[in-house]
């Protein structure tokens, strides 16, 4: 997609490995099993997160990258 001229963004846990595999824009999220949510959160704090990955992510497809650039997840009050 990258080579059509489509950005995009990968939001994983595994930073350190999307870095090294070349994924341009990279948004880190939480643990393996919930890498999207925390079900350690209340309901809304959830929602409070998700909804910051998401704009993270469009913040990253946004911007013009020349090589992996990880855009971290503001951790606001949850």
């Amino acid at each position: 997609m990258e080579r059509a001229g489509i950005p995009t963004a990968l939001l994983c846990n595994l930073t350190s490995i999307a870095e090294r595999v070349g994924a341009p824009r990279i948004v880190p999220t939480r643990g393996i099993p919930y890498p999207t949510g925390d079900p350690s959160l209340g309901a809304e704090a959830e929602r409070a997160w998700r909804r910051r990955l998401v704009e993270r992510g469009l913040e990253a497809v946004a911007t013009a990258v020349h090589k992996p650039t990880v855009f971290p997840v503001d951790q606001e009050s949850e």
